[in-house]
């Protein structure tokens, strides 16, 4: 197998195994285990866990499409698209969730206090800032309503993570509504609440 096929397969089956043991139980023995390599493939691949860690989460932005959604993203900015940004905006959060894999990881992160939880916080921190930017920049056009920037940005993404976090992750079949539908009354409830 080539290298980076084999990276990738790293990578894939640390996903898998840290989503259902978490951090703390996956050692890199089972992960080489399951990917039928030796420790020392893995370390040579990934220096340390933390490595590892940098790599799952380089290859979840880039299996998502990010560089080519936040370019979307700053267009409709641009053109003060309120609408279609959050919209963009919940409907990637919903989409997220298409992956329970990761979105286990991530869970287990936090609630283990695991340091891959601060890694995914901080790649985060610009998409974050380009949300709160653009809200300011809206409430001083008059557009919204002066309320707290990052406030907004956390109804903004709480919504559909919540709702994904539910239907995908957990199962519970108690929406009736598609993401699609769920998505546009998130985006009514918020800029009901924000538009002036």
């Amino acid at each position: 197998m080539a290298g980076e096929d084999r990276r990738l397969q790293i990578i894939q089956v640390a996903i898998e195994l840290f989503s259902k043991k978490g951090f703390g139980g996956t050692t890199t023995k089972q992960i080489a285990e399951a990917a039928q390599v030796s420790e020392a493939i893995i370390f040579r691949h990934f220096a340390t866990k933390q490595d590892l860690y940098a790599a799952i989460l380089d290859y979840q932005a880039q299996k998502a499409g990010k560089d080519q959604w936040m370019e979307e993203l700053r267009e409709l900015a641009e053109k003060n698209d309120d609408r279609r940004l959050f919209t963009a905006v919940a409907k990637r959060v919903t989409q997220g969730f298409h992956d329970p894999s990761f979105q286990r990881l991530i869970a287990y992160s936090a609630l283990d206090g695991h340091e891959f939880s601060k890694v995914l916080h901080s790649r985060g921190l610009p998409f974050h800032a380009f949300l709160c930017d653009y809200i300011v920049k809206r409430q001083k056009a008059g557009a919204l309503r002066h309320l707290q920037p990052d406030l907004v940005v956390f109804a903004l993404i709480s919504m559909p993570a919540h709702f994904g976090l539910l239907t995908k992750v957990y199962g519970f079949d108690m929406f009736k509504a598609t993401d699609d539908e769920a998505v546009s009354a998130f985006v009514e409830i918020l800029l009901g609440g924000i538009q002036k």
